[in-house]
């Protein structure tokens, strides 16, 4: 195997088996910096051997084993390889010594017997402030370069290397334990973690790399991690929400794109395609959290996401209950992101007019900055009103801001539309011009 090669087999791996290798070598070692440390060191030795051996049949339980056998005397010392993890002496890790790719067991403790869960609560720890708890979620839990968390952030590369590295410091010098908290303390430490999970899952879906198409490891393991705390935690609704949310969005997967890779708006996706097994099992999720007397934001968001699931076409879309949703979910957390949907569901429910308005108060948001969906939205928004030369505007730059090839090449065709000449305007009552509507619901795409 050409380095080439193995250096994207690495990469690969590392994006879909970085939280369970993360989670293994902080088990052993007890400290999230020294993890990250022998994780470096094991891709290294993939990157040495993978091109004379190739990829092994196991390759995460390669990277890991290999992560231990180079700890070696230095974690030996400190007593990390001679019996004394989790207090039971005698006992080592299962592979010390060999990078054969044979798998890793660990015996279960404490109250949440899942290391990757564990690794969960200790990278929201409440020690870190909410913006490094995400870029630490996204490099250890996601496996994301550094450039790719900033893209994910939108915030330059040199800010979330520093974000990356402040927080790993911040737990391994406070010493903060590899454990998930208990009884009350555990659900009192749950937003950032619903959070962080909410995060590895739209990384996955969006695939902020734009490399077109989701990173399907991410959502799984969303996913996973979401039902084991919806197990832990019946009595918490917002764990519910946030199942149902991820369960309703995955179970478009297989419509988000067309036959060559193109992304495929929510509007013009063929429902055929929806997964109904996923949508009964979000539903399902939504029911349980909606008994809480007060929906909180993922809540709201599921049912934002059912309304649509629950729609035979997008003609049927209930936009009047999305609208009100939306108003509700933007009381309770404000972000220019959820006002640019309302707006969208505003246009869709009442006309263009009335959503533009909305849109146009955002233009001055510092937080929009650099963000194509704000002049996506107000470029369809144009179209709607006849004013096809702004649109076409409006869609070009779009396209400047944009990250993903495909996306950006579907936003230069309809600028080119907009700007040929003669070009009718759109009447108002046409299916085809509903699902021109390309504002991504907070639902996704």
């Amino acid at each position: 195997m050409a380095v080439s090669e193995t250096q994207h087999a690495v990469g690969r791996v590392w994006r879909a088996e970085s939280a369970r290798v993360m989670a293994g070598l902080a088990r052993a070692a007890g400290d999230i910096g020294a993890a990250q440390e022998l994780a470096e060191e094991a891709l290294a030795a993939a990157l040495e051997r993978w091109p004379r051996e190739g990829v092994p049949d196991d390759p995460g339980a390669w990277l890991l084993a290999a992560g231990r056998r180079r700890a070696g005397e230095p974690l030996r010392r400190r007593g990390f390889l001679d019996g004394e993890i989790a207090g039971q002496p005698g006992r080592r890790p299962a592979g010390q010594g060999r990078c054969d790719g044979a798998a890793e067991e660990f015996p279960p403790g404490g109250d949440v017997q899942d290391d990757v869960l564990r690794l969960v609560f200790t990278v929201c720890h409440p020690l870190l402030p909410a913006k490094a708890r995400a870029a630490l979620a996204l490099r250890l839990l996601g496996g994301l370069t550094t450039g790719e968390i900033a893209r994910a952030l939108l915030v330059a590369e040199a800010t979330a290397a520093e974000r990356v590295t402040g927080a790993i410091g911040a737990l391994s010098q406070a010493r903060v334990p590899f454990e998930a908290p208990a009884g009350a303390e555990l659900a009192g430490r749950l937003p950032p973690v619903l959070e962080a999970v909410h995060l590895i899952f739209t990384e996955g879906y969006t695939a902020a790399a734009g490399d077109g198409g989701a990173r399907g490891a991410l959502c799984e393991e969303a996913l996973r991690l979401g039902g084991v705390l919806a197990g832990l935690l019946p009595g918490q609704a917002e764990v519910h929400g946030l199942l149902a949310l991820m369960e309703i969005q995955a179970s478009r997967s297989a419509a988000r794109t067309g036959p060559c890779g193109e992304p495929v708006l929510l509007l013009e996706q063929d429902r055929a395609k929806w997964d109904r097994a996923a949508i009964a099992r979000g539903l399902a999720a939504l029911a349980r959290a909606e008994q809480a007397a007060a929906p909180g934001p993922y809540t709201l968001r599921a049912a934002i996401a059912a309304c649509h699931a629950r729609a035979g076409t997008a003609a049927r879309t209930d936009w009047r209950r999305i609208a009100a949703l939306y108003e509700a979910l933007v009381r309770q957390s404000p972000s220019p992101v959820a006002e640019l949907n309302r707006a969208v569901a505003l246009t869709m429910a009442f006309g263009p007019q009335a959503g533009l308005r909305l849109v146009d108060g955002l233009a001055g948001d510092p937080r929009m900055d650099g963000h194509p969906l704000l002049p996506c939205v107000r470029g369809d928004l144009l179209v709607r009103l006849g004013r096809t030369a702004e649109a076409g505007r409006e869609f070009r730059r779009a396209a400047s801001l944009t990250r993903d090839e495909r996306e950006r090449s579907v936003l230069l065709a309809r600028a080119a539309v907009c700007e040929a000449p003669a070009v009718p305007a759109l009447s108002e009552d046409t299916a085809a011009q509903e699902r021109r509507i390309s504002a991504r619901q907070t639902s996704g795409r």
